[in-house]
């Protein structure tokens, strides 16, 4: 069989396979074998996983719930045990697939943060322009709100992926997808300001095709700086809600789909792979809506607590 034609464990080349077969990033591999590390203690080790019994994972998932993980959590964990066990048959290791007959659980809907247009622009007036990072902050915040941008995707975007004349950008997503997405006037001036005061930067030699780039270190963000960045100036800015890089990205969805935008239209400027995921969008529109009514319809506005839903 083509899985035992040499000395690795299925663990082993599962790595592998993700690595190089689905072309995933390491944080991502890493969670992928965190998962199925744990079911493999479950069940007594790793040498068990190819022979675990349809029983054996019903009862790992249950014990789950257990110990107070989520639905949400859960159903990560299934997919990747349902990834693993296909690589094994796809492998040769086993012949018939027990994850297959696995029922997800399903996730409750929660709605993610929301900023207003006047909040975004709240936070981008409470930095400090009069130090160093200022007005490089300014373009990563209108950067992540202007073209939708994951976190880990603005922290790698490169002066080459930049086509400022065509008004595009070319955005490298999960599993090095690569999209080309419209970037803004506003976001150009703000990534144009920050341009001079980048180029008295001396960069670290191999760094030097990366955008946002760290003064004090001379080479590219991580995605934890921006976070703190974030979370700082949202609360100089006086925003009570929690506020992250995703944030940004939600707001971006959520205006386009409020100001008429096709789902298929934010699906592809997000890079969602499926159009269910962006669909949560369509929940967030849908309950803001309801809220204006309940708020502001003349039938509603006495006897408003009748019609909140708790």
């Amino acid at each position: 069989m083509p899985g035992r034609s040499n000395n690795k464990s299925p663990l082993a080349r599962y790595s592998i396979y993700l690595k190089l077969e689905k072309s995933l990033q390491p944080n991502s591999v890493s969670a992928y074998m965190s998962d199925i590390a744990k079911f493999a203690a479950f069940i007594g080790g790793e040498e068990a996983l190819p022979s675990a019994s349809l029983d054996d994972m019903r009862e790992f998932l249950a014990s789950l719930t257990d110990v107070g993980i989520n639905a949400r959590s859960q159903a990560r964990i299934m997919s990747a045990m349902r990834s693993f066990y296909q690589f094994l048959k796809l492998d040769g290791y086993i012949e018939h697939d027990n994850t297959e007959l696995l029922k997800s659980p399903k996730p409750s809907m929660r709605l993610p943060e929301v900023l207003t247009l006047s909040e975004i622009d709240d936070i981008i007036n409470a930095i400090d322009l009069s130090k160093n990072e200022g007005q490089r902050n300014r373009a990563i915040i209108e950067m992540l709100y202007s073209c939708g941008l994951r976190v880990s995707e603005l922290c790698s975007l490169k002066l080459s992926d930049l086509y400022i004349d065509e008004q595009f950008i070319r955005v490298t997503g999960k599993g090095e997808k690569q999209r080309l997405v419209p970037i803004s006037s506003r976001a150009i001036a703000e990534l144009e300001a920050y341009f001079e005061d980048r180029n008295r930067i001396c960069i670290k030699p191999g760094y030097e095709d990366y955008i946002f780039i760290s003064e004090r270190l001379k080479k590219p963000l991580s995605r934890i700086m921006v976070f703190h960045m974030i979370k700082e100036n949202a609360e100089i800015a006086g925003i009570d809600k929690s506020v992250s890089p995703h944030t940004f990205r939600h707001s971006f969805a959520t205006h386009l789909l409020e100001g008429g935008a096709n789902l298929r239209v934010i699906q592809a400027m997000l890079g969602h792979e499926s159009i269910s995921t962006t669909e949560i969008y369509t929940h967030i529109d849908s309950t803001r809506l309801r809220e204006e009514i309940i708020m502001h319809h003349p039938r509603n506005k006495k006897n408003k607590k009748a019609f909140i839903i708790k």
